[in-house]
């Protein structure tokens, strides 16, 4: 241990003598391990540690059911107790819905995000309240709308509350109804959702109140709308649950066949569930933390050539140790010692790096998709992870100067002085093998962030089949207002008619859904006449119900037939518009008009034909869609979203949207008020954390490896300072010896290019599926960046070549 300590205070002083060499080494190793740990806290929070707060949480999975054509789909009230009362290997599970709540009184409300759960929840979570108590045995009953109880965050009890313990037995008003304050959830428990944060919790058997609906829809097993946590019991394991769960699937499929015919059940770990943030960037994070190796990679490259070239500056002084009878593994342990300072000096600053970028992800996801992105805490987890990061560069960084030093020969060394020789050469020739690494590496690097901004920039290129210019787009919950039907008809139709008449305004409409949200929005389970469904076919087509106008409004143009018109109510035909895609699969040589669909148990008859646009995703291929009038199915809990067009500035629009909707009634609480071009750039969200990201870790590797090309070219000048003068003396004029410097980088920088390309090729293959309408192999980004790469290389040799260039012969030839 002494031995250790002695090493230690060697290594600083060491390390205070060269400030200059120890402030580049720990700067680089922090720029690598505070993007690495940053990415690392990202993958932990959403993916690895998805709910934090909770108990034993990789015992707990998502049950999803999937649908005849293999698509996942929510679970029913009905379907989720029967799950509950027949599983033998799921120890407990528990129903979540996240619900927009509207707190407050009748003047004022505030947007709340909430999760209604079934009683078991925390249980199931394990999670034990911070202050009072969660909800009893006779609150978790079946019971439809008998307990008004809630439980608050910490958050909310700090904000709202100001932390006052008394808060237990208050009432606060949601959605109009007054509800009890039983508990205060733990400070770092947020909700079961990765990448949420949740404010309330309510029994999920009041969602008939807080909707407005009664009790129906937990009535109804077509209803599919919570999402079921479950626990497996001691000493089972997932694939034995998941047979299970098949199992019972298959029993409700019999049993139910009106409702469950086809469908099945799985079991998925919660980073492979399809509910909250995780689904979307499973995939950019990946392929960010394999960019975040490729820069580690390079730091311990570019971390080793420091070393080395300082090693080297050092070897007559390691010569004598070594002379005086110095053990070669004493000389080694005290060089990887030092160099272990060094890393541990960067993962410190590191941290400090990752503590200020942690909550930048927040900046690359749209306000729309998520009420909050967490900022990942800086806790004993990423300590750990950037620990061994830091130990990892420190062994592989400097592994290569030590072992280069205990092998030379100290009588050479001594001879050499520190002058050039072979000792030099072979320095030179490592050195310049770890830079061409380093340029393999940022190639790569450079490939794949062009590769990924190419396919951003094309996917933004794409066409919605709407027009989102000039459009303001607002959403408004009328079910938390306690509307009924007629209420929520009248609010809709006064709000528009105060909204037609500002200034500017060329349109007006609203339906229940916004094209290209961050969810898929509803579907209908349809017969279509005259036509016979395949085998397993998914007849769940998704759609939306819209108001007269809304194809104007957007520009989507009619193909065949008319628009909805006022008359299209629930005292008139049902009647619907579909899709270009929706003739192509179901009415296929047949007239559109006037056929007839079966859905919401009534016939509808076809008065239109709409053009294709996205409904999902910018990227996706057309599917059947349909249009239903919102005046003959519309109910308050499915949600209001309205549109202005306008003449004038959007963001006038925004205000008009949310200043007539708060004067016809304050109590209606609205949302997401902004320009339909941002709220739709939600679907492309993925695309651009991988486009924004990657180009930010491609210029961090170019950086660093340019760094070390300059490293090694300065050296080489220094090192041949000599023979450059002669060369000069002999007759060598400046540009022969700029000539000879830029060969010298382009020696070292071309076979790493070439490297680089073949390593990209490979890997471009393997993320090819993330990537829009743009090949792995495209050309065009290959030779850009090998083109820049050689610019980098020649600006990074600029410098010594320059230096080489005024080399005084006789100056140079006096040290000889």
């Amino acid at each position: 241990m002494g031995t250790l300590f002695h090493d230690v205070r060697y290594g600083l002083r060491m390390l205070r003598r060269n400030p200059g060499f120890a402030t580049v080494a720990i700067l680089t190793i922090a720029i690598g391990i505070g993007a690495s740990t940053t990415i690392f806290s990202w993958i932990r929070s959403v993916l690895l540690n998805p709910l934090p707060g909770a108990g034993a949480p990789n015992q707990i999975v998502a049950l999803e059911m999937v649908t005849p054509s293999g698509e996942w789909t929510p679970t029913s009230y009905l379907d989720f107790r029967d799950f509950r009362d027949h599983s033998k290997q799921l120890g407990s599970m528990t129903v979540t819905y996240p619900m927009d709540l509207a707190v407050g009184n009748e003047r004022e409300v505030q947007r709340t995000w909430g999760e209604l759960v079934s009683g078991n929840y925390f249980d199931v979570l394990r999670v034990r309240p911070e202050l009072g108590r969660f909800f009893s045995n006779a609150e978790s009953g079946d019971e439809q709308n008998a307990h008004a109880v809630v439980v608050i965050s910490h958050s909310m009890w700090k904000n709202r509350y100001h932390s006052d313990p008394s808060v237990v037995g208050a009432s606060v008003r949601i959605n109009r109804f007054p509800y009890t304050i039983i508990g205060v959830a733990p400070e770092n428990f947020h909700g079961s959702m990765p990448g949420l944060s949740f404010e309330m919790w309510s029994p999920a058997t009041m969602f008939g109140q807080l909707s407005s609906t009664n009790d129906w829809m937990l009535q109804d097993r077509k209803t599919r709308m919570f999402r079921v946590l479950a626990r497996l019991a001691p000493g089972v394991g997932i694939e034995q649950a998941r047979s299970e769960a098949q199992s019972i699937a298959n029993q409700l499929a019999q049993a139910d066949a009106d409702t469950n015919e086809g469908m099945s059940a799985t079991l998925l770990p919660l980073w492979k569930s399809h509910y909250g943030i995780q689904d979307s960037l499973l995939r950019p994070l990946s392929i960010l933390m394999g960019a975040c190796g490729v820069v580690l990679l390079i730091v311990s490259a570019n971390v080793a050539n420091l070393l080395l070239a300082r090693t080297v500056t050092r070897q007559k002084e390691l010569s004598i140790r070594f002379a005086l009878g110095a053990p070669r593994s004493r000389v080694l342990r005290q060089l990887l010692t030092e160099s272990l300072l060094i890393a541990a000096a960067g993962a410190l600053v590191g941290l400090l790096v990752s503590q200020w970028l942690g909550g930048s992800l927040r900046w690359l996801v749209p306000a729309t998709a998520l009420p909050d992105v967490l900022r990942p805490p800086v806790d004993l987890g990423v300590v750990f992870f950037a620990a061994v990061l830091a130990f990892g560069i420190a062994a592989v960084a400097g592994l290569v100067p030590a072992v280069h030093s205990a092998r030379s020969d100290v009588n050479d060394a001594l001879k050499e002085a520190g002058r050039t020789g072979a000792l030099g050469a072979h320095s030179h020739r490592v050195r310049g093998l770890l830079v061409s690494c380093e340029v393999a590496l940022a190639v790569v690097a450079l490939i794949g962030a062009g590769l990924f901004v190419k396919s951003f920039q094309l996917a933004r290129a794409i066409q919605p089949g709407f027009d989102p210019h000039q459009v303001a787009v607002a959403q408004m919950n009328l079910s938390a207002a306690g509307y009924d039907v007629g209420q929520a008809d009248s609010f809709r139709l006064r709000l528009q008619q105060a909204l037609e008449r500002q200034p500017g305004v060329t349109g007006v409409s609203y339906a229940d859904y916004i094209p290209l949200s961050i969810s898929a929005g509803s579907w209908e389970d349809l017969q279509i006449q005259g036509y016979v469904p395949g085998p397993n076919e998914n007849m769940k087509i998704y759609r939306n119900l819209v108001s007269p106008g809304y194809f104007d409004l957007l520009k989507i143009p009619l193909l065949e037939g008319r628009d909805f018109n006022l008359r299209d109510d629930k005292a008139n035909q049902p009647v619907m518009i579909v899709t270009q895609a929706f003739v192509r699969r179901f009415l296929l040589h047949k007239d559109a008009i006037g056929q007839k669909v079966y859905g919401w148990g009534k016939w509808f008859t076809i008065i239109g034909v709409a053009q294709d646009s996205k409904i999902y995703r910018l990227t996706e291929s057309p599917s059947p869609y349909f249009y239903v009038p919102i005046r003959q199915i519309y109910r308050p809990e499915m949600g209001l979203k309205f549109y202005i067009r306008t003449s004038a500035p959007v963001d006038g629009a925004v205000a008009d949207l949310r200043g007539e909707a708060h004067a016809i009634d304050p109590s209606v609480p609205i949302s997401d008020a902004m320009p339909l071009e941002e709220y739709i750039a939600a679907s492309l969200f993925p695309q651009k954390i991988a486009a924004c990201l990657l180009g930010t870790l491609s210029s961090i590797a170019v950086l660093l490896a340019a760094i070390g090309l300059y490293g090694v070219m300065a050296y080489f000048v220094a090192q041949r300072t000599n023979e450059i003068g002669i060369r000069v003396a002999l007759g060598a004029r400046p540009h022969d010896v700029l000539r000879m410097i830029f060969r010298e980088g382009l020696i070292l920088a071309l076979p790493g290019v070439a490297v680089g390309i073949l390593l990209a090729g490979g890997l471009a293959r393997v993320v090819s599926a993330s990537l829009v309408e743009v090949h792995p192999g495209d050309p065009a980004i290959y030779a850009a960046a090998a083109v820049f790469t050689v610019f980098i290389t020649l600006c990074a040799a600029a410098t010594p070549a320059r230096r080489a260039s005024r080399v005084d012969p006789m100056v140079a030839l006096r040290y000889e």
